[in-house]
């Protein structure tokens, strides 16, 4: 359990270039998840009940447009979605119940094309983990951690660890869901410049936090 932030990031970069589903449990963490994932280079979104509902369609647009290859999302988009090409859905928690497991897995591999699910089991999973076995009817292959095994993944430790204190500090700082956005103006750059700052404003946005303050040389506070 306590090292289940370093397998998401080990497995996110084992599975860099592929466009994936991270589902977890709570409007909480993923907000957190995906603060941490765009932290560590890796270009995540969150969909979550507490976004409005523009906010929630331009999720889905970047993800599905290809702008952003990692939703990190609550149950909300387990079903009901027209997300044709997921190559990978990632249950950072098991769902309680079964069914969304399935409906989950089923964002991938669908109209003839391939995918994978993988699922972080900690030790207090094994029972809803089996669980789901029953109802597959069928055992769950393990998931190779790669030729450094353990030891790679640990090697990652300091990096997240520091990336996820400051993930929830911006989420409590910031609170849930909150639409308090702040909506300054921005600089007098070029274009390019001005739409990487609207793209990271959207980002805010999107996970329901106000716009980093800019200093005076015009950077941004991540």
């Amino acid at each position: 359990m306590k090292h289940k932030d370093l397998h998401l990031v080990h497995l996110c970069h084992t599975l860099a270039g592929n466009t994936m589903i991270i589902f977890v449990r709570t409007v909480l963490d993923a907000q957190r998840i995906s603060i941490l994932l765009r932290m560590l280079n890796f270009p995540a979104v969150p969909l979550h009940g507490q976004l409005s509902q523009s906010s929630r369609l331009g999720a889905l647009n970047k993800f599905k447009s290809g702008s952003r290859s990692i939703l990190v999302a609550t149950d909300v988009a387990s079903r009901g979605l027209d997300i044709p090409a997921v190559d990978c859905v990632l249950n950072y928690d098991i769902p309680t119940h079964s069914k969304d497991y399935i409906h989950r897995v089923g964002r991938t591999a669908r109209a003839g094309r391939s995918g994978k699910s993988i699922t972080l089991v900690t030790q207090y999973d094994v029972e809803l983990f089996q669980r789901i076995e029953g109802v597959l009817g069928k055992k769950l292959d393990e998931f190779p951690l790669g030729g450094g095994g353990k030891e790679e993944v640990m090697l990652l430790a300091e990096r997240v660890g520091e990336a996820s204190r400051e993930a929830m500090r911006e989420v409590k700082e910031n609170g849930l869901g909150g639409d308090n956005k702040k909506r300054g103006k921005r600089g007098a750059g070029g274009k390019r410049d001005r739409e990487d700052e609207r793209d990271r404003d959207d980002d805010s946005r999107e996970a329901g936090l106000p716009q980093a303050k800019k200093g005076r040389g015009g950077g941004r506070r991540r």
